[in-house]
């Protein structure tokens, strides 16, 4: 059988098998020669592979397809343009969100444009979020080092200061007036000369 791989929606021999080269996944076992119409090197690699003789023919160009009587042609060609440059640039934006090329605005395609669009809002999502975790690490080391200091600061009563804090403490409780229960000395001293004199 000879097989003929070719995008041409019109024209076909009699006797010869056609198939679309964008479909081609492995060899056909039947095929004596096989003739492709564009530039496949994976077809012509893989038929050269077992033995099959391939010729190769140079697809037509747009100019000349377009030359063509059926204007229904001349917009399919047109169609498959447009898909073909929209695939590729979402594959080229598909790149860019795995990190292997820079985000890059598409220059047409309505699909390719809202995955850039969704993409920019998830990246500046993630920015804004960097950022503001970053802020808060920084504040929290802030904190860190500050109650630290506060703790290195604080410095037990000693045995004698104790004795002294449980008097006041007890002289505040007899007069029934309230304070806080890690009151400083100083603090109680106050409070306990603001008592009313007997």
């Amino acid at each position: 059988m000879e097989l003929v791989y070719t995008n041409q929606l019109d024209g076909f021999e009699p006797g010869k098998r056609y198939r679309v080269p964008g479909l081609f996944r492995n060899v056909e076992r039947d095929a004596v020669a096989v003739t492709v119409v564009g530039d496949y090197p994976e077809i012509v690699s893989a038929y050269d592979s077992v033995g099959v003789d391939v010729k190769v023919v140079e697809a037509p160009t747009s100019g000349e397809i377009t030359g063509r009587q059926d204007p229904g042609f001349s917009h399919l060609v047109d169609k498959n343009e447009q898909l073909q440059a929209e695939s590729n640039a979402l594959r080229t934006l598909i790149e860019a969100a795995e990190g292997e090329k820079p985000l890059e605005h598409p220059e047409a395609g309505e699909l390719p444009i809202r995955l850039f669009d969704a993409l920019l809002s998830i990246h500046n999502s993630v920015v804004d979020v960097t950022t503001e975790r970053d802020g808060l690490r920084t504040k929290v080391d802030t904190l860190r080092d500050e109650v630290e200091a506060l703790k290195k600061a604080a410095v037990p009563p000693t045995a004698d200061e104790a004795g002294e804090i449980a008097a006041l403490k007890a002289k505040l409780d007899e007069a029934k007036v309230s304070y806080r229960a890690n009151a400083s000395k100083d603090s109680l001293e106050k409070l306990v000369a603001e008592l009313p004199k007997t």
